[in-house]
């Protein structure tokens, strides 16, 4: 899913479902970020995979520490944001680094089934997950976690009134 925004419904549920075990904002930026490249890629004509390195666990877990020292310099700042929302969290670095790994992650295995060049376990040149889960299944639970997401968002906010 190139540079899109599906990837936003399951961190979007299962952030608001999981909201003390995760920090939102970290996983909703952590699901997306390593579509940097495949953006870079396509916007720069590169003559690299569209989804390369960092569609891998290993370049993933480069993104995750970079995602989580940024999330951790800016929460302050998001803190204020998300209150505007409803949403107020106060996390520790060990939560934003644990929110960052899973959103990268679960990014890397729903994109794995969709796209053969993704070698999710590289530096072993194969994608044993390719065509596992249809692309309509991956896209169809992205859209629909989206909507629980919206509606337990909405009763979140009612239920704390």
């Amino acid at each position: 899913m190139p540079f899109t925004p599906f990837h936003l419904g399951p961190a979007l549920f299962i952030g608001l479902l999981l909201f003390s075990f995760f920090d939102l904002p970290t996983l909703l930026v952590s699901s997306v970020i390593v579509d940097i490249e495949p953006f870079l890629v396509l916007l720069f004509k590169l003559d690299y995979p569209t989804h390369g390195f960092f569609h891998s666990y290993l370049g993933g877990t480069i993104a995750t520490v970079a995602v989580a020292f940024a999330m951790f310099a800016v929460r302050k700042g998001i803190q204020r944001i998300m209150s505007a929302f409803k949403l107020q969290q106060n996390s520790s670095f060990t939560k934003i680094s644990f929110t960052s790994l899973f959103g990268v992650y679960s990014h890397i295995f729903l994109d794995s089934p969709l796209y053969q060049e993704i070698k999710p376990f590289y530096p072993l040149d194969f994608n044993p997950m390719y065509r596992t889960i249809s692309a309509s299944s991956i896209y169809l639970l992205c859209i629909l976690s989206f909507l629980a997401g919206f509606i337990l968002y909405v009763y979140r906010i009612r239920r704390n009134r």
